[in-house]
């Protein structure tokens, strides 16, 4: 059996009260490894070309407020 499998199984057998807590820690998890990735990103000037152009739209009209 892989190491995968068997945290897989082991999620399986998981109370409701127990996979409802595993879930929020997966998502905390899932949601700081984004911020990461995504100021990564932005440090790095990958973002730049994308916050350029949203720049260029709204000095040019063709953005609306939220």
């Amino acid at each position: 059996m892989t190491r995968l499998e068997k945290i897989e199984k082991s999620i399986e057998g998981l109370t409701p009260e127990e996979l409802d807590a595993f879930a929020d820690w997966f998502e905390a998890l899932q949601a700081n490894r984004w911020d990461k990735r995504l100021e990564q990103d932005a440090a790095s000037g990958k973002l730049d070309r994308l916050a350029d152009a949203a720049l260029t739209d709204h000095r040019a009209g063709r953005t609306r407020p939220l």
